[in-house]
């Protein structure tokens, strides 16, 4: 079986965090990453949400959740949600022991209120 364009399990996540965010010192709700080059985001429920943003920005088409227990896809293109695809290179989830939201100590008292 071929991979789908845009998929690249050799490529590891480019962290524990949404790379963005901790750029900027934000803060995030659940996490996703690009399928084809690994880089962490925040998922559209989160403030910033740079997932969708590097997928627009990059033209990588395909996330996975790396929350913990998770394996969907998400395709941008088509906007069709996968329950499974291929093994990524691990890891395949920010660490279990990592507070939702995250990261701890940057999560405002009021977060519930500030999704979406």
């Amino acid at each position: 079986m071929s991979l789908p364009a845009g998929i690249d399990p050799s490529v590891p996540p480019s962290g524990t965090g949404c790379l963005d965010c901790d750029a900027a010192g934000g803060w995030w709700f659940h996490l996703r990453r690009c399928a084809q080059c690994g880089h962490v985001g925040c998922c559209d429920d989160s403030p910033a949400k740079h997932a969708t943003a590097h997928a627009q920005e990059s033209g990588h088409p395909f996330i996975r959740s790396y929350e913990p227990g998770e394996s969907w896809f998400w395709n941008f293109e088509t906007s069709e949600l996968y329950e499974s695809g291929p093994e990524l290179a691990p890891p395949l989830s920010h660490p279990a022991d990592q507070p939702v939201p995250g990261p701890a100590g940057r999560v405002p008292a009021n977060w519930a209120e500030r999704l979406r």
